[in-house]
């Protein structure tokens, strides 16, 4: 049998839909999404404090947009997006010193991630609506 033969069926570049999706792949994939959204999110800090900046009238209009529905829940995406980066940036600064690399560990460090976010959103939006 040659060589050729052997890899004919096989594909070229494996893609996403090879692969059974498993929570570490899941989680590295959300990583990298929410690397790209602190981006956009940096973006809207950035304006806030120039429109503070600016003055009030131009702050007051800032903060109305912010203020809104839809300025909420982008800034909830926003809060969660910060916090979910932070915490996968932990889980790999752990795996750079060659500890948790287990299967079992590395599933839960995963799951951990995504709950540890979603709990701290909660947890910072209920601080801000409560001191504010």
């Amino acid at each position: 049998m040659s060589k050729s033969s052997i890899h004919a069926n096989r594909p070229l570049s494996p893609h996403l839909q090879i692969y059974k999706p498993i929570p570490t792949m899941v989680m590295s994939i959300v990583h990298r999404v929410t690397g790209a959204a602190l981006y956009v999110g940096t973006l809207l800090v950035a304006w806030w404090l120039i429109a503070a900046a600016i003055g009030e009238d131009y702050f007051n209009f800032v903060n109305a947009i912010y203020g809104s529905w839809l300025g909420l829940l982008v800034l909830l995406g926003y809060t969660w997006a910060l916090l979910h980066h932070m915490i996968g940036g932990i889980r790999h600064l752990i795996w750079d010193t060659g500890r948790g690399l287990e299967k079992e560990t590395t599933t839960k460090m995963a799951w951990a991630s995504l709950i540890l976010s979603v709990t701290l959103t909660v947890l910072v939006w209920i601080a801000a609506f409560t001191i504010a």
